[in-house]
């Protein structure tokens, strides 16, 4: 890395980390900069949340830190590390030192294949199986983490594209009221977003079809719904289980059958642990097949203003149901 070329804006109390003036990514309120540990002597990805509102702060400071307090205990191969988390005062600044992934998303990954040929069978088993580790970890414990926000956004991967870990644990919960999320604003990526996450209670499995919208993310190179203009229009065939269009552009069986069962009702929908042991995510030896779907994966970069923004289910459904 040419350390030359950039500038250190800020370094951390401790004086181990710094931040280059070099952006990675961001959004509304996070952005996302290549940093230094100068101990390690490692790259690393300093993260900063900004909290605009007063109240938001003074409130209960301790929701500022749920993020990076979580990361923090989690100690996985498929999520993401965080090091060091602070919060500045001053500027009302979360700070989270993590993970650098300089690949960045495996959304933006797959958009090399810009090509018109597509992801090959072997990759998507490889990233369908280290997300399902993810989750059946993040499931396993006590009290059992929902991620809440499982798309190919939130998903890193390594420089080779072999290596992935689930990151963006903003919206991530514990589940401590009977093994279920009980909260009438639910949020969530409408897309991705399970039909019980608009009742307001609904428990890990909501990360189940959200998987399952992911992996239709990866072999079709769009998002689901894109037909939809809106978040009410999603809504609308989601709740009434109308399934996504580009689930059609599918032709594997087998990968079409896998997206089928994450979103089957959830009474029924299997676990991480169970999908793992279909034959399609087992260790085989990988494949060169290419994936036959008619979308290239140019269509991530969808125009459509709201495509991919969190939301209020709640609002979504009383805008619907009005």
């Amino acid at each position: 890395m040419g350390y030359e070329l950039y500038r250190v804006v800020e370094k951390s109390p401790c004086g181990r980390y710094i931040r280059y003036d070099q952006m990675l990514g961001g959004g509304a309120s996070k952005e996302v900069y290549i940093g230094y540990d100068r101990v390690e002597k490692i790259e690393v990805a300093w993260n900063q949340i900004v909290y605009y509102g007063e109240d938001e702060v003074s409130k209960d400071p301790e929701k500022l830190f749920v993020e990076a307090i979580m990361l923090k205990s989690l100690d996985h191969e498929r999520v993401i590390k965080c090091f060091k988390y602070w919060f500045d005062t001053k500027s009302k600044t979360l700070n989270m030192i993590t993970e650098l992934f300089p690949s960045g998303s495996l959304k933006k990954y797959m958009s090399k294949y810009d090509n018109g040929i597509g992801v090959n069978l072997g990759s998507i088993k490889n990233w369908g199986r280290q997300i399902l580790e993810g989750l059946r970890f993040l499931h396993s414990q006590s009290p059992k983490i929902v991620h809440r926000d499982i798309k190919c956004d939130n998903v890193f991967v390594d420089s080779g594209g072999k290596e992935l870990k689930l990151g963006d644990f903003g919206l991530a919960v514990c589940l401590t009221e009977g093994d279920l999320v009980k909260e009438k604003d639910a949020k969530g990526t409408p897309e991705f977003m399970a039909p019980e996450c608009y009742d307001g209670e609904y428990n890990e499995l909501v990360d189940i079809y959200a998987f399952g919208m992911c992996l239709l993310e990866m072999v079709t190179g769009e998002y689901p719904y894109m037909e939809c203009s809106n978040g009410i229009q999603i809504f609308k065939k989601v709740y009434t289980g109308v399934k996504p269009k580009s689930l059609e552009k599918v032709k594997d069986p087998r990968v079409k059958d896998i997206i089928e069962k994450c979103m089957l009702p959830v009474s029924v929908r299997p676990s991480a642990e169970e999908l793992l042991k279909d034959p399609f995510f087992l260790y085989n030896g990988g494949s060169s097949t290419t994936l036959e779907a008619c979308g290239p994966a140019a269509s991530f970069l969808s125009s459509h203003p709201f495509r991919g923004l969190h939301c209020c289910a709640r609002d979504i459904r009383n805008l619907y149901l009005v």
